[in-house]
């Protein structure tokens, strides 16, 4: 899977997307509305972000942070029931990676006053499910940085088993054709082995 991308913004869409020009290829990336401004986003302009790969059965669309640490916000956002891409984009665009975690400390509901998509019941979702899930680790003269606990779907087995029970298939066939096409490892390349699994689900 595609984990980050350096090159230059070649066209802005008004649906917070971008076309990244790496090296005559464009990657149409979507962007947080904050991440834009924080990373830059004009046509011309050298960029590189953080890229999230989110499969689905007909796409897979590539999302971009400014940073590694908004990127696992995004992702443990993903993990909360019910909050999406889409959704999880909306959030990371109005508080950083920072922030977020700020809030979910101070059990500050009204942080996330005013974004478009999340009532109360999400924000206490979230406000429970990543209570401890995100810390801080010193990172020298900025002081503090955003990290996300690992967790066992951080390998690349789980990763896949992941987007297969996305697709639709059952998280046992999921689980099997997965560790069939592994042998067990849990080093393997994500593409590489989701190609394999694919075919063997076929």
């Amino acid at each position: 899977m595609i984990g980050k991308l350096s090159g230059t913004i070649e066209h802005r869409e008004v649906d917070g997307s971008v076309i990244v020009d790496v090296n005559g290829v464009g990657y149409e990336v979507f962007l947080p509305v904050g991440a834009a401004g924080r990373a830059g986003s004009e046509p011309g302009q050298a960029v590189s972000f953080h890229i999230h790969t989110h499969v689905r059965e007909d796409a897979m669309t590539l999302f971009g942070f400014a940073s590694a640490e908004d990127r696992a916000a995004f992702r443990a956002l993903l993990k909360v029931s019910s909050i999406g891409p889409k959704l999880a984009l909306a959030i990371i665009g109005v508080m950083n990676a920072a922030e977020l975690q700020d809030a979910i400390a101070r059990q500050d509901k009204t942080a996330f006053k005013g974004i478009t998509g999340v009532g109360k019941r999400t924000v206490e979702r979230i406000l429970v499910d990543l209570e401890g899930k995100l810390d801080f680790a010193a990172s020298g003269r900025t002081g503090v940085r955003l990290r996300a606990v690992p967790s066992p779907a951080d390998s690349a087995s789980d990763a896949v088993v992941g987007a297969l029970v996305q697709m639709g298939y059952k998280r046992s066939e999921a689980e099997a054709a997965v560790g069939g096409a592994s042998g067990g490892s849990s080093d393997d390349n994500v593409e590489v082995l989701l190609r394999a699994a694919l075919s063997a689900l076929s």
